[in-house]
């Protein structure tokens, strides 16, 4: 953990930015290997009648890996390593008030589909973080998820996936 000061004379505390790029990068490296074994058990080599179906994901493997060493070597080794805050505890509880609910949303999605699970993430995420009246937020939700349903259910007949609870299916779609 590095400390930075900030402009307004406070210390900011958390993980220096250089640390998280080298985790970024390493993970980067991790996947790139994994694409690169995955693609040599495909056939990575050129077959009678061309390349093998992990020919192309293999080449591709070895770049995510070639950048991910260099962005590792880099962050580690680098002549200027940023050793600035990346994300203090406010900014980060910021991104998980964001991300927290997101994923449960997409949680949600398989079990009421994507219209309930929209309809119910539009209207928490205006109360909760917009500060909206429930009222305006769930007036705001329904008519939201009600365009996107006659957009893409009725007009261009394209079913999008309603969960494994389906609440609207007295709809008949």
């Amino acid at each position: 953990m590095d400390q930075n000061s900030e402009s307004s004379g406070g210390v900011r505390t958390g993980v220096a930015t250089y640390v998280v790029e080298a985790v970024v990068a390493a993970l980067l490296l991790l996947l790139g290997i994994t694409v690169v074994i995955s693609s040599w058990g495909l056939g990575a080599g050129w077959t009678s009648d061309g390349p093998g179906s992990g020919y192309f994901p293999f080449y591709i493997g070895i770049v995510i890996c070639i950048s991910g060493a260099g962005t590792l070597f880099q962050a580690l080794f680098g002549k200027e390593k940023n050793t600035e805050v990346f994300v203090d505890g406010e900014q980060l509880k910021r991104v998980l008030q964001v991300l927290i609910p997101a994923i449960i949303y997409v949680g949600a999605i398989q079990v009421f589909g994507i219209y309930v699970s929209s309809a119910v993430y539009i209207a928490l995420f205006m109360i909760y973080l917009g500060k909206f009246s429930p009222i305006k937020a769930i007036i705001a939700a329904v008519g939201v998820n009600t365009v996107f349903f006659l957009m893409f259910e009725v007009w261009f007949k394209v079913p999008l996936y309603k969960g494994s609870i389906d609440l609207l299916s007295f709809l008949g779609y």
